[in-house]
């Protein structure tokens, strides 16, 4: 029996996936270099790796501070002008919530993730939040949510992981954990064999886990 949910933040939760991307990709055009939508999600959202190692590949290491100053700054400015939760997700929280303990886990930095809630209105459907401030290696690997289950205080069977790409599905599965994929617009087509689930939109979660919503 299913006790516990974990979250992925960043396009299952909130749209803001597509905006590190294009604060990325316009701070990497500054010297020269092109990130694809698809380059981005293969570095970013399959492999873990981010990519700054391209500006380090054409000699800029020196840059790479100020690249990463700049896309923060750019990123932080798109958070407070854009509208961040998507479609479905405070109906399905409000119809999960006292029915599952409920936890995010994130590579989020802790002041983007900070900033990201700040007006959303979601935090108090979870009992805790988890950043890439508190652990050592973030998602591909399993780290992130082996302490989610520790910090939930259940078994893994009795913890399904909610995520969109298959740097997080790689995580829950590499944690033992069942997952449950909710492709966004930038992962959808990606390669999710090996997930407990599919599903097309997070409002049918609660058909999965068989609760009504109140």
């Amino acid at each position: 029996m299913i006790k516990a949910l974990f979250w992925d933040n960043d396009g299952v939760l909130v749209d803001t996936e597509r905006l590190y991307f294009l604060a990325t990709q316009q701070m990497l055009a500054t010297v020269g270099i092109s990130l694809t939508q698809e380059r981005y999600v293969e570095l970013f959202l399959v492999q873990g790796k981010g990519a700054w190692h391209l500006a380090v590949e054409k000699g800029l290491a020196a840059a790479v501070d100020q690249l990463r100053r700049g896309r923060n700054a750019l990123y932080r400015a798109a958070l407070q002008q854009q509208t961040l939760v998507l479609d479905g997700v405070p109906q399905v929280l409000d119809a999960l919530h006292g029915t599952y303990a409920m936890g995010i886990v994130t590579s989020s930095e802790p002041d983007h993730f900070a900033l990201i809630h700040q007006k959303t209105g979601l935090l108090p459907y979870f009992q805790f939040a988890l950043t890439a401030a508190d652990y050592t290696h973030t998602k591909p690997h399993p780290e992130p949510y082996l302490l989610a289950v520790e910090r939930s205080g259940f078994d893994k069977e009795e913890c399904l992981v909610i995520e969109d790409s298959e740097r997080g599905l790689t995580a829950a599965r590499e944690a033992g954990l069942r997952c449950v994929v909710i492709p966004s617009d930038l992962t959808r087509g990606g390669n999710f064999v090996g997930a407990y689930r599919v599903l097309q939109r997070v409002t049918d979660l609660v058909d999965v886990l068989q609760v009504q919503p109140r």
